[in-house]
């Protein structure tokens, strides 16, 4: 297609670039790296008409040819529908696990522009940046190309806190897109999601920051120190409670024998329920309590409710009806934000069922922090 942004402008965040450069140095001498991106569905490569076309592998692709010494892995941690909320909760496993010298962190059109949202990315900003293995983070800002929202503004405070570099597709493509310069369906088929074009336009904003920071990385610069949170930061310790690690109190709930197979394999590793009155009751430590559960295409499904701590009058309802078409949503509904910390009884209760359900009310985790 041959469109043109002004990827230089992308860089809205030049942060400090110590642990950029010495992964660079290294990656010239030749070592063995880890390059992970944590995301949602635009990291996970979707649209993009296979996966070596998604920015991720593409931007996975600029450190192969730039540094042919070092032998690279590439870890796509992409999970499509879903925000930094849980994106906290399950960096350890699909990502720091790996132990990775570079990380990609892109949540900016699945969370929303709210506090809300800037003290879980800075939990999952800090837990990255603060990993003992130091790895180098990058922040990636997308956008919705029809109306210009993203959760950039918070985002973007919370990369400046910490001094990290980042990029934005708002600088870049989407003047382009805003002006018609470049047809907005030429790059997206939905406006949010880049086809394989679009992709191409985000890793190049990318790698763009990238060659600008391969051509200082001999400039002398000091490590930058942790800061103190710019949020509550309840977040940054956050855990999931599943089959697999916990324990729960179960009447009518059964647990999911099937192992994940691999990370977007997400309803797995939980409990199902199909008759009204059925529960299941956890207790977690934390100030922060969150349900996930399986949101269907397929109606009817079942209704429940979360109720913290016996408060029955501010019970959350957990309705696995999915009004959209794209697929069935790994939902996360907050229960309980910023209460006294300790230990907590979380009690999950099935409210309404149906005789001709489509599908089980499916429980996929509790996550508290």
């Amino acid at each position: 297609m041959g469109y043109e942004v002004h990827a230089e402008k992308g860089w809205v965040n030049r942060g400090n670039l110590y642990r950029m450069k010495e992964l660079m140095k290294r990656a010239e001498q030749g070592d063995r790296m880890t390059l992970a991106f944590l995301g949602g569905s635009i990291t996970q490569g979707s649209v993009s008409t296979q996966y070596t076309n998604c920015y991720a592998y593409r931007v996975f692709e600029w450190f192969v040819k730039r540094f042919p010494k070092t032998a690279f892995t590439y870890v796509n941690a992409g999970v499509g529908g879903t925000t930094s909320q849980f994106g906290v909760a399950r960096v350890e496993e699909d990502v720091l696990l790996y132990k990775p010298d570079f990380v990609i962190i892109e949540f900016s059109v699945n969370d929303d522009n709210t506090d809300f949202y800037q003290e879980t990315y800075e939990g999952l900003v800090r837990k990255v940046y603060g990993n003992v293995y130091s790895p180098a983070v990058l922040l990636v800002h997308n956008i919705f190309y029809d109306s210009g929202v993203s959760a950039e503004e918070k985002h973007r405070a919370v990369g400046a806190h910490y001094e990290l570099p980042s990029v934005s597709m708002k600088t870049t493509i989407y003047p382009e897109v805003e002006s018609g310069v470049i047809p907005n369906r030429e790059i997206t088929p939905d406006d949010l999601h880049p086809n394989s074009a679009g992709h191409e336009l985000v890793a190049e904003v990318i790698t763009r920051c990238l060659d600008q920071i391969y051509m200082q990385r001999y400039d002398e610069e000091v490590p930058s120190v942790m800061p103190e949170p710019l949020t509550a930061n309840a977040y940054a310790d956050a855990r999931r409670y599943q089959n697999h690690n916990s324990r729960p109190l179960c009447d009518g709930f059964a647990e999911d024998p099937a192992l994940k197979k691999y990370v977007n394999d997400m309803f797995r590793c939980g409990w199902t329920a199909s008759d009204a009155g059925a529960k299941i009751v956890f207790e977690v430590e934390g100030t922060e309590i969150a349900v996930q559960y399986r949101k269907s295409m397929k109606h009817p499904a079942p209704v429940a409710v979360a109720v913290v701590d016996g408060d029955e009058a501010n019970a959350v309802t957990l309705d696995a009806n999915f009004d959209e078409t794209w697929g069935d949503s790994l939902h996360i509904d907050t229960v309980a934000h910023h209460i006294a910390p300790g230990t907590h009884k979380v009690e999950i209760r099935l409210t309404e069922a149906h005789e001709d359900d489509a599908v089980p009310f499916y429980l996929v985790s509790v996550i508290s922090a």
